[in-house]
């Protein structure tokens, strides 16, 4: 089974992303930050197949965990998509070029979801 790690500061958004992913056939662990997340990323070392991150959390947001991430070569190419509030197209530009897959914009729908993880090329 394939595993995937949601990073959110939200409780509520880690659950709803959480049970998404399980129904799409995921093994899913959290994290509470940036921070957490890639202590988590560390221990799974090569195991995760994806990863949905927040931009605004406490200690490491969503941006600073992508570049930490991204630098490491061991997680270069996981498939990593930003769910976050932040909607300026500024800001998903930034995203991206740091090296987000994909970016969805809260609220969102199970379909949404769904949709932009067959665009990336994880679920069929």
């Amino acid at each position: 089974m394939p595993k995937a790690m949601v990073i959110d500061d939200s409780r509520a958004i880690r659950m709803i992303l959480t049970n998404t992913l399980a129904e799409l056939g995921y093994e899913v662990c959290q994290a509470a930050n940036g921070k957490e997340g890639l202590a988590l990323a560390e221990r799974e070392s090569g195991g995760l197949s994806l990863i949905l991150v927040d931009w605004n959390m406490p200690e490491m947001n969503g941006l600073e965990f992508i570049k930490c991430l991204r630098a490491d070569s061991r997680f270069s190419s996981v498939p990593l998509m930003m769910v976050t509030t932040e909607t300026e197209m500024q800001q998903v530009t930034v995203a991206l070029e740091a090296g987000a897959n994909e970016y969805v914009m809260k609220p969102f729908t199970k379909e949404i979801i769904a949709d932009k993880l067959r665009l990336m090329g994880v679920i069929q």
